[in-house]
């Protein structure tokens, strides 16, 4: 057979077949590397938006002797660079050029008297000049000496934060000493504030940028900052009395972070450290202190939950695709059947009428196959494995089904065979096989509930294996009981007196073989397409859950200090503004132990009305003097706060977290009514008032809505493109079923046209003539539809306690996977609608046929 001529004679089926191949590599190349593209903007937004104390690589050293101590940027510089030598390969293009030194002191006291105490620590940024302005006096020069107790001190030049000055007493002009038995005096020369406060350098040094308090358990209150000096200052800068650390900060560029360098990346950063700790000696000691590998291993837990999801979908999305590619290629071998059997009737061996028929579905194939792998490099992603190996296997698929059909249709020459057995007996080879499939299944869906997640943060071939032996053990199951309810209807119909019904089931009987491709093929399909949109609907009602549990109420208010009536009323008057729930929120200490624990005191009562319609519960409290505790606090019938005022209190009971306020550690709930005066420090709003407005009335407190933490969470480029991936899932499995459905009514388009025309010259209406052809289509879907929907509806719940998306629901894990009427109806819809328009246009086909060539002399 001459391919362009097959070609001509088939147009419409090779078209399809052309399509529908396109289509496929397009998907199984171009998908994976969306997806891929995903999961490294996911990491490198992750490692962006951390604080670079945590990401970058901090070389610390302290000194232990005087030889182990640095002078001069030289020496500083010197040992940036021995360190960025030791950097593994696989580290050396995330560290970019940047970076800086420091040498600092720790907990340096001033020499003073005072109800708190003063810490001034001596600290030298090696970039500095950059990063700090001077709005006072000048910046720090050389450092000078003085007499002090009999003995000569060096005086230091230091510049200090404007919050010092305000909050501390420390001004231009002044002089302190430092220390307790060794002494060091430092004169400040100016005052600074930072260039740029929000620069990811300054969370290394935020000692230096603020005041920061702390509040011993037995002592008074403290103040620390950390002075700047000059590079000439570090002659003065030694350890003796005093701790002094140096660190060398390699800033990791997070914009040239890959998430297939994650594996690597982990090892090297475990290898430098490994160098870091035997560069030590007895002088000095270095350690290296990062986030990096907790923070790569969380990315790695959320995204081998991405990838078992995606991959999962994806997968089913490509076997659905490929089904589909199946039955268009089994209708083209169904068109040539005719020629070729013919051509076997006249002496052509198996081997030539085999490869005429392949040759032409190779033809077909294999272009399209390099189209669609050239379309997927229009789209963005790294270029992995799959996509050269996809298309491959497309065309290596359909070619070998193309193959095995054409030699069992013509082994031998005219062999004659029916198709219209409602009912063949199986082999007990094949009942064991299939018995044994249902049997695995089963098990291992049992056994993956029994295990839960694996806990590796690697791919589980056991999670990826099992969705796909349950669809096969349904679709077995779904094929083994296909012929009862067709004889049940068989029978039903031949009870009855009109004559459709019983010819349409008796059609769909007979074409029961026909159908059992579109059975595979519809039963993933749907499955498939309500698994995912299961999951998004999960994912999706978890991330609003989640959210209203960040924030506790639509709108949260939060001062560091206690917000005045005045301005809660003010607050209360504003438009816009429905309800209003006081909190304060603080540390408390237990009288009996001694633990100082952080409480919430609320009107539960309101703050219930402001969170009417929320998706959360909140506890309940039985008297005014009775508290909720956390589980690190559990176990205590009655405590005894000392926070406002003294106060015993029963504990009624324990909860996990305080929405909006606490979810871990220490902490209790308790009523305002235990609070001497009605203080509070967050207000809890419902209303539509913007949050620049309720910053104007309150210019020192910070807004927080459940709207911005929702859409923070949905932000998340792995969340997003979990989202997406569900969203376009659903729809693309949803048309590949319908296109299921199109081919099967094409694959009997000749048969059932010649027995509606033979029909019609009987008497046949054309709109029995519809019924017949609905009535002989329906079985497949009413068979396949319930239980496609059905399994896609427990794949969640079976494969829940194996796969954590909490990392893209806001931490919470999702549990609710109760889906909505609306996909089911509408695949189904979708499916029948496709049925009776198929009906139709077979319908208004076969009416342009010539009743005279249906009677024909020979024909049964």
């Amino acid at each position: 057979m001459r391919i362009p001529l097959g070609v001509r004679a088939h147009a419409g089926t090779s078209a399809l077949l052309v399509v529908l191949t396109v289509i496929a590599c397009l998907l199984v190349a171009g998908l994976p590397r969306t997806m891929q593209a995903s999961f490294d903007e996911a990491l490198r937004r992750s490692l962006t938006e951390a604080e670079a104390v945590r990401t970058d690589l901090t070389v610390t050293g302290a000194p232990a002797l005087p030889a182990g101590e640095l002078y001069s940027r030289a020496q500083f510089e010197g040992g940036d660079l021995h360190w960025r030598r030791l950097l593994p390969p696989a580290l050396r293009p995330l560290i970019g050029p940047g970076g800086h030194i420091s040498a600092k002191t720790h907990r340096t006291p001033v020499n003073e008297t005072s109800a708190f105490r003063n810490f001034v620590n001596l600290g030298w940024l090696s970039d500095a000049a950059r990063r700090v302005d001077w709005v006072r006096g000048r910046a720090p020069g050389k450092p000078s000496t003085m007499r002090y107790q009999g003995a000569t001190i060096p005086v230091v030049e230091v510049g200090v934060v404007e919050e010092a000055v305000s909050r501390m007493g420390l001004d231009v002009g002044q002089t302190r000493m430092l220390g307790e038995s060794v002494h060091t005096a430092v004169r400040i020369v100016g005052v600074f504030r930072a260039r740029d406060p929000a620069g990811r350098s300054w969370s290394h040094d935020a000692d230096v940028l603020h005041v920061t308090k702390v509040v011993p358990v037995d002592g008074p209150e403290e103040l620390h900052t950390t002075a700047l000096m000059s590079d000439d200052g570090l002659g003065a800068l030694t350890n003796r009395g005093r701790t002094l650390t140096y660190r060398w900060v390699l800033a990791l560029d997070g914009r040239a972070a890959s998430a297939l360098d994650v594996p690597g990346v982990e090892a090297a950063a475990a290898e430098f450290q490994r160098q870091v700790d035997v560069q030590g000696t007895g002088t000095i000691s270095y350690r290296l202190v990062t986030g990096l590998p907790q923070l790569l291993t969380g990315f790695k837990a959320a995204m081998s939950a991405a990838q078992t999801v995606m991959y999962l979908v994806l997968g089913g999305l490509f076997a659905v695709a490929l089904g589909v590619i199946a039955l268009a290629a089994r209708l083209l071998t169904d068109r040539m059947e005719r020629t070729l059997a013919l051509a076997r009737a006249r002496g052509a061996s198996l081997w030539q009428v085999v490869s005429a028929g392949s040759a032409l579905t190779a033809v077909l194939v294999g272009p399209a196959a390099l189209a669609g792998y050239a379309l997927s490099f229009l789209l963005p992603g790294p270029v992995l494995p799959i996509v050269h190996l996809g298309p491959a296997v497309v065309v290596v698929a359909v070619v070998a089904f193309a193959v095995a059909r054409l030699v069992l249709a013509h082994r031998t020459p005219l062999r004659e065979h029916r198709a219209d057995l409602v009912a063949v007996r199986p082999s007990a080879r094949r009942v064991t096989v299939e018995a044994l499939v249902v049997v695995l299944a089963l098990a291992g869906a049992y056994l993956l509930r029994a295990r839960g997640q694996s806990g590796t943060g690697q791919q589980d071939p056991f999670l990826l294996l099992i969705p796909v032996a349950l669809t096969l053990a349904a679709a077995l199951i779904t094929l083994r009981c296909y012929p009862y309810p067709l004889r049940l209807l068989v029978r039903l119909a031949a009870r009855g007196r009109a004559a459709v019904p019983f010819l349409g089931s008796t059609r769909a009987a007979r074409e029961r073989s026909v159908g059992a491709l579109p059975v595979l093929i519809l039963l993933p399909a749907l499955s498939l397409s309500v698994f995912a949109a299961v999951v998004h609907d999960g994912i999706t009602a978890t991330q609003r859950l989640a959210s209203w549990q960040k924030v506790g109420a639509p709108i949260k208010l939060t001062s560091a200090a206690n917000i005045p009536p005045d301005v809660v009323e003010r607050v209360r008057r504003a438009p816009g503004v429905e309800q209003v729930a006081l909190a304060l929120t603080g540390r408390v200490q237990l009288g009996a132990t001694g633990e100082w624990p952080y409480a919430v005191a609320v009107d539960l009562a309101q703050w219930r009305r402001v969170n009417e319609g929320a998706p959360m519960g909140l506890p309940e409290l039985s008297g005014p003097a009775s508290a909720l505790v956390s589980p690190a606090l559990g176990g205590q019938g009655a405590v005894e706060v000392r926070w406002l005022s003294a106060v015993r209190l029963t504990v009624q009971g324990v909860i996990d977290a305080v929405p909006g306020f606490y979810a871990d550690g220490q902490f209790l709930l308790v009523p305002r009514e235990v609070l001497p005066w009605p203080a509070a420090n967050t207000l809890l709003i419902r209303g539509d008032i913007s949050p620049a407005e309720l910053a104007r009335l309150v210019p020192a407190a910070t807004v927080e809505t459940q709207e911005a933490a929702l859409a923070a969470i949905q932000a998340d480029p792995l969340t997003g493109t979990v989202r997406a991936t569900m969203v376009v899932v659903t729809v693309a499995l949803g048309a590949y079923a319908l296109v299921a459905i199109v081919l099967s009514l094409a694959a009997g388009a000749a048969g059932r046209a010649r027995a509606v025309s033979l029909l019609r010259t009987l008497g046949l209406s054309d709109r029995q003539a519809r019924r017949l052809t609905l009535l002989e289509l329906m079985p497949v879907v009413l068979v396949t539809a319930p239980v496609g929907v059905a399994l896609g509806m427990g794949l969640p719940a079976a494969l829940g306690p194996g796969v954590d998306m909490s990392a893209f629901a806001g931490g919470l894990p999702v549990a609710d996977h109760t889906p909505g009427l609306l996909t089911p109806v509408a695949l189904a819809a979708g499916l029948g609608l496709c049925a009776v328009l198929g009906a139709y246009a077979h319908t208004a086909m076969s009416r342009r046929r010539n009743l005279d060539a249906a009677l024909r002399v020979g024909d049964p």
